[in-house]
């Protein structure tokens, strides 16, 4: 039978939290659900000179905000812990001794001025840049007295020179490197930790992955972990590298051109739920019958979801793509779902009551698009205009006398309503506009304007019913003074 699925994510915790990481991680969860498998949460901590533990946190918790739950990992432990690889140091010098009696790998003296020049002289040549070997020939015997001895060493890969390395990659087939290509890679550094490299071999076979679905940025490593699968003896799991994420222009997705952390896309105010639909969208949507094909949830995308359908042209990270899909998920959610959304992340005002929120999401909620949106929507709902613009109280073709007596009669009309009612608000005011000869658009307008300072709002009615008849009046008689 064949090995359960088990798949993982290893994220550096070195900044903020990016929506490629997201991207990878929601391929990977889908895949483990999608076989009854388990899905891996790996930190891969082992720069330590840009390592924050506060990255760490925050990747944990934007995770979890999109919904994405991990099997094993740090925080929930698992039997092949532990899943930080700073804490698995003594695993990966045992491996490297595996590797230097192989004569797989070497240990190297090299300087860093050392290899400065020698960059410096390979492009000066229009050689290949790379280690050019220079310890490889080095005895054994030798290598070992000088690391004895306390000078400073790296170990690096023994990569053939000759011949090719070829394997399948599930997006793209046969891929094929030639080894006179691939860099001598360091495997441990100076400092005692390993370099992503090995660790990420060593770490994949004895937490028994069987599928490495990671971003297409880690192709050309692929050739130096084949050659480390072979020198252990491993078998070498499947792999799929997704292609990357790319701006509208399709340049890389970098935080130069668009906004790439997840919590940015949080402060914003985008639904997570929007987010996970969008990025599945952008993988491969593999949801059939739909009659919304774009919209889906995540339990109906892992339903359909396959990686051999997994496309190798860089999905296209659309912002204004995102921001219409946000919209149709803050259509569909209950008034009392939009609510908590708001309060919970810090969007409504804190003088916002139960029942004022009743009256005013409904009138909200068709033009939002993001949660952020919210209090400039609805500003004028908790306070009055501080100021009116006259060029825009005043309808085009008309003067400030007759815009002052079209708002008199209204007010006059509207106090002496003995119901305060959207249908008799507007039968009232198409009646004054009769009688001035005004147009609906006209008339409306200026009411508009009167009670928000806006010319664009929900349906201004239902705004007088919201804000009450006593808000309302008042409001229209301080319009009268501007």
């Amino acid at each position: 039978m064949a090995d359960p699925v088990r798949v993982r994510l290893a994220p550096s915790p070195t900044g903020d939290p990016h929506v490629g990481t997201a991207y990878v991680a929601l391929h990977n969860m889908a895949w483990a659900k999608k076989n009854g498998g388990v899905f891996v949460l790996r930190i891969e901590d082992t720069d330590r000179t840009r390592y924050s533990p506060d990255s760490e946190r925050r990747i944990f918790e934007s995770l979890r905000w999109l919904g994405i739950r991990w099997d094993e990992g740090p925080d929930v432990g698992g039997d092949f812990g532990p899943y930080r690889q700073s804490e698995r140091l003594a695993i990966y010098k045992e491996h490297c001794e595996i590797l230097l009696a192989k004569s797989a790998a070497y240990l190297c003296f090299c300087t860093a001025e050392r290899l400065d020049w020698m960059r410096k002289d390979q492009m000066r040549r229009g050689a290949q840049v790379g280690y050019d070997g220079h310890c490889r020939m080095m005895p054994p015997e030798e290598a070992r007295k000088k690391q004895s001895a306390g000078e400073p060493c790296v170990m690096r890969l023994a990569v053939p020179r000759e011949g090719e390395t070829e394997y399948h990659d599930i997006p793209r087939g046969r891929i094929v490197f030639k080894n006179a290509a691939v860099d001598d890679q360091v495997l441990l550094k100076t400092d005692g930790f390993p370099t992503y490299h090995l660790a990420n071999v060593v770490d994949d076979h004895l937490m028994k992955i069987t599928h490495i679905i990671r971003a297409e940025e880690w192709l050309s490593s692929v050739p130096k972990h084949i050659h480390l699968y072979r020198a252990f003896g491993w078998p070498i799991p499947k792999m799929c590298h997704l292609s990357l994420l790319r701006s509208p222009d399709r340049s890389k997705l970098s935080k130069r051109k668009n906004p790439t952390s997840i919590e940015w896309y949080r402060q914003q105010g985008f639904l997570p739920e929007a987010i996970v639909n969008f990025l599945a969208l952008m993988g491969s949507a593999m949801v059939a019958g739909k009659e919304e094909p774009e919209v889906f949830s995540l339990e109906e995308w892992i339903q359909g979801f396959d990686l051999s359908k997994i496309g190798a042209t860089g999905p296209i990270f659309d912002i204004k793509k995102l921001e219409w899909l946000n919209g149709v998920y803050m259509r569909k959610l209950p008034s009392e779902t939009l609510a908590k959304r708001l309060v919970d992340e810090k969007f409504s005002p804190p003088e916002l009551t139960g029942e004022k929120f009743q009256k005013i999401l409904p009138l909200v909620q068709e033009r939002l698009k993001r949660l952020s949106e919210f209090k400039e929507l609805a500003d004028f709902f908790f306070a009055a205009p501080a100021s009116i613009e006259p060029a825009l109280l005043i309808p085009k073709g008309r003067d400030s006398t007759s815009t002052r007596q079209a708002l008199e009669k209204i007010l006059d009309r509207w106090k002496g309503l003995t119901e305060w009612s959207a249908g008799v608000l507007e039968a009232s005011a198409v009646e004054v506009m009769q009688q001035l000869g005004w147009k609906k658009g006209e008339i409306f307008m200026a009411i508009r304007v009167a009670i928000t300072g806006k010319t664009a709002t929900p349906p201004i009615c239902d705004v007088c019913v919201a804000l009450g008849r006593d808000e309302t009046l008042r409001r229209i008689e301080n319009a009268q003074k501007c």
